[in-house]
């Protein structure tokens, strides 16, 4: 049976709604903590916006892409997002279901409407209207949709796309091979001889996993890294409001000494620079030990340079080590998509997808263009930006009343 044809006045109903869809006062690319953070910032100060996330839920990286065993390096209270705290009940390291729950009460009690399943293709600013025209293609249906606003947030965040070196060799190696965002816990491997490639605190975490899961599990460590525990990294978080990062860096550094000895002995060399500086210079990020380097102190975890090639399943190390693994899991990071769909955005980010003026001025660019989560300050960040993003958009909007572009 055909439905019947919508009215005159229904389909002029419907287009209204349609171009109300598709014009925002901003949109923000990205669903993750910074876009909704963004987002709830800017519903607080009632200005009109909407979210384009291209995976099908909020925060992905932490609902389909991280391991069981994750949970947040920093106390509950380092990694609240703008306006709800978690409750009193939570615990102080939230784990990743935890905190997954707290998203969700976050977009409920917000009220935020992230739209899912849309890949941005291209931003590109149109100087003549003053206004970004964002196009994304709808992920299931591959529908072509258009969407305008007065301002562009980009929030897609340190984290966009898994990064896998280029080994000479690897795609012979038999066994399996995965990045870190593949991998959920060391169930499947016991009893077999798994590599991780790269030391961060991913790397570190999923060695110790493997190894609590009867893996024999080896870490390949190529450059130096620092080494802390928990609460110092929190404690640093506290001194920073009255010591500057210098001392505190220092503080951190002295007690990774006392606490761990010389590393170098077990194949991880410590940073001349301090663990805060190369943080916010680098992104490169302490490692905030649970229990790693006991079980490399004790051999339980064989400590490897980097990866010189592979031959089948024999690697290949940099000291002239050989030895066969069962399977490879690259914990080397992620890097930033941006450059591959943003047009028009005069340099502000560089060509590894991060602002190039770097922190304090990452935030805002030119023509409405803004981003959240590129400070390499966590969560804190995160929180910190969405708030001065909402802030300065609500000027720019006070100052520049009634000259709103056309749709």
């Amino acid at each position: 049976m055909m439905m019947p044809l919508p009215t005159e006045e229904q389909a002029r109903s419907q287009n209204q709604e349609e171009g109300e869809r598709m014009w925002k006062e901003v949109i923000i690319v990205g669903a993750g903590a910074a876009g909704l953070s963004a987002s709830a910032c800017l519903n607080k100060l009632s200005i009109d916006n909407i979210i384009l996330e291209k995976d099908d839920c909020s925060v992905p990286l932490w609902r389909k892409y991280s391991y069981d065993r994750l949970h947040l390096h920093l106390a509950k209270t380092f990694c609240e997002l703008p306006h709800l705290p978690y409750p009193k009940t939570a615990p102080t390291y939230l784990s990743k279901d935890e905190f997954v729950k707290y998203i969700d009460a976050y977009v409920e009690q917000l009220g935020l409407r992230p739209v899912y399943d849309r890949c941005v293709e291209t931003a590109v600013y149109d100087r003549a209207a003053g206004a970004w025209t964002v196009r994304a293609k709808h992920v299931r249906t591959g529908e072509a949709e258009e969407y305008r606003a007065r301002f562009l947030v980009v929030a897609t965040g340190e984290n966009s796309e898994g990064y896998v070196p280029d080994v000479p060799g690897l795609d012979g190696f038999p066994g399996e091979v995965l990045h870190s965002s593949q991998y959920k816990n060391g169930v499947p491997y016991k009893d077999q001889d798994v590599l991780v490639v790269g030391s961060g605190n991913s790397g570190m975490e999923i060695a110790l996993d493997l190894c609590n899961h009867h893996a024999r599990a080896s870490l390949v460590v190529r450059a130096p890294v620092h080494i802390i525990t928990r609460e110092v990294a929190n404690l640093g978080l506290h001194l920073f409001k009255y010591l500057p990062y210098s001392t505190v860096d220092s503080l951190q550094v002295l007690h990774s000494k006392l606490k761990y000895g010389n590393t170098a002995k077990y194949g991880i060399v410590r940073p001349t620079e301090g663990p805060n500086y190369l943080k916010d210079t680098t992104g490169k990020y302490p490692v905030i030990d649970i229990g790693t380097f006991d079980k490399i102190k004790s051999g339980d975890i064989q400590v490897y340079p980097g990866v010189k090639c592979i031959r089948s399943s024999d690697l290949e190390f940099e000291n002239g080590t050989t030895r066969p693994f069962d399977a490879i899991i690259f914990a080397t990071g992620y890097k930033s998509t941006v450059k591959a769909w943003l047009k028009d955005d005069e340099g502000f980010f560089d060509e590894s997808g991060f602002p190039a003026a770097g922190w304090p001025s990452q935030w805002k660019g030119n023509n409405g263009l803004y981003c959240v989560g590129f400070s390499r300050k966590g969560f804190y960040g995160i929180a910190e930006d969405a708030k001065i993003v909402a802030q300065d958009i609500s000027v720019v909007l006070s100052s520049q009343s009634g000259s709103k572009p056309t749709p």
